[in-house]
């Protein structure tokens, strides 16, 4: 497929840099779908030649692109269009619901679900070490594409859940249908380098580390309704902060 040259119009007596001009242009023609995900984008030389810019000036605007996740660049492939990343508001929702609130396709395969103990899931709920919860694996998939590795365990209140119930519907709106309403989270957002079994089903190569989410929900009375320790293919999922001065 041959490289979209999408039109840009630089206003040299603008006190704007010109290779932001650039990289705004492009990023708004990503954003408003002309470029495509996966699409070859133009390379350096064409769009030096074809705007009467400095490679360096382009060099710096695809850099620009680049560092804001909009462009991949990938050795004997060039330059493309990255997958479209999910910006996840920093407030107490599902992946499931900010997906579709995005116009995703969300779909969800359950891998595991069983009763078993874990230690650190017990004490994020308050619970004995020795209590049954039940555990829920989950691969989440946004049009398609493999985005969240999920576990999450829940009191024994919750032992009813299904397999249909946590594929048809995202895990919040399944408690919520059945009376557990959660309100507020504590939540630690982190990095690392995925397992083996993280890997494989989020489809990513062995140098890719992934975002990490541990996660306990909490009911209008204080009681922890689950435990959640997610991780996000980085490259394709950011989380949107707002922070104030104190």
């Amino acid at each position: 497929m041959a490289a979209l040259a999408v039109p840009v119009e630089i206003d040299r007596s603008s006190p704007v840099p010109l290779y932001h001009q650039l990289a705004e242009q492009l990023g708004q023609a990503i954003a408003d779908g002309r470029l495509k995900p996966g699409d070859p984008f133009e390379n350096e030389m064409a769009v030096a030649e074809r705007l009467q810019l400095s490679r360096p000036t382009v060099r710096r605007a695809i850099q620009e692109l680049v560092d804001q996740g909009l462009l991949v660049r990938r050795r004997g492939l060039g330059t493309t269009v990255a997958n479209r990343k999910v910006h996840r508001k920093f407030q107490l929702s599902s992946l499931y619901d900010e997906l579709a609130r995005d116009g995703r396709k969300p779909t969800t395969i359950v891998l595991e679900l069983s009763q078993q103990t874990n230690d650190r899931a017990a004490s994020g709920l308050d619970l004995p070490a020795d209590t049954p919860l039940l555990h829920v694996t989950r691969l989440r998939l946004a049009d398609g594409i493999p985005l969240a590795f999920m576990q999450n365990w829940l009191p024994p209140a919750h032992h009813g859940l299904t397999r249909e119930e946590l594929e048809r519907d995202g895990l919040y709106a399944t408690l919520r249908a059945r009376g557990a309403r959660p309100v507020v989270a504590q939540q630690l957002i982190g990095a690392r380098m995925p397992t083996t079994t993280e890997r494989n089903h989020l489809d990513m190569p062995r140098s890719q580390p992934v975002l990490t989410m541990l996660r306990t929900a909490f009911d209008a009375s204080g009681h922890a309704i689950e435990f959640g320790d997610h991780c996000y293919r980085a490259s394709d999922y950011t989380i949107d902060l707002m922070v104030d001065e104190r």
